[in-house]
């Protein structure tokens, strides 16, 4: 009787190889997230630098003092009084 295997029931097998099968599905997605997270973090360092070079262009043609109004497009001074000015 001691060389006699002792084996888990069949429900319980189901039940740990469905938690494993859980686990690691889990853990991928993780990995995934994290992988898109990095490719985003990556695109938004792109995007500050084209936003860098292009601010500079338009310093180069409308001045370093110029406010650009996102919305209309309107390029005026920077004032004293201009709430935003720094």
């Amino acid at each position: 009787m001691e060389n006699e295997k002792l084996f888990v029931t069949q429900d319980e097998l189901a039940t740990i190889q469905g938690m494993n099968t859980e686990f690691s599905k889990s853990k991928m997605a993780l990995g995934d997230m994290e992988l898109q997270k990095q490719g985003l973090l990556k695109h938004i360092d792109n995007l500050k630098k084209d936003f860098a070079d292009h601010e500079q262009l338009l310093i180069a043609k409308y001045g370093k003092d110029s406010v650009i109004n996102i919305q209309t497009g309107e390029v005026s001074q920077k004032t004293e009084a201009d709430p935003n000015s720094k």
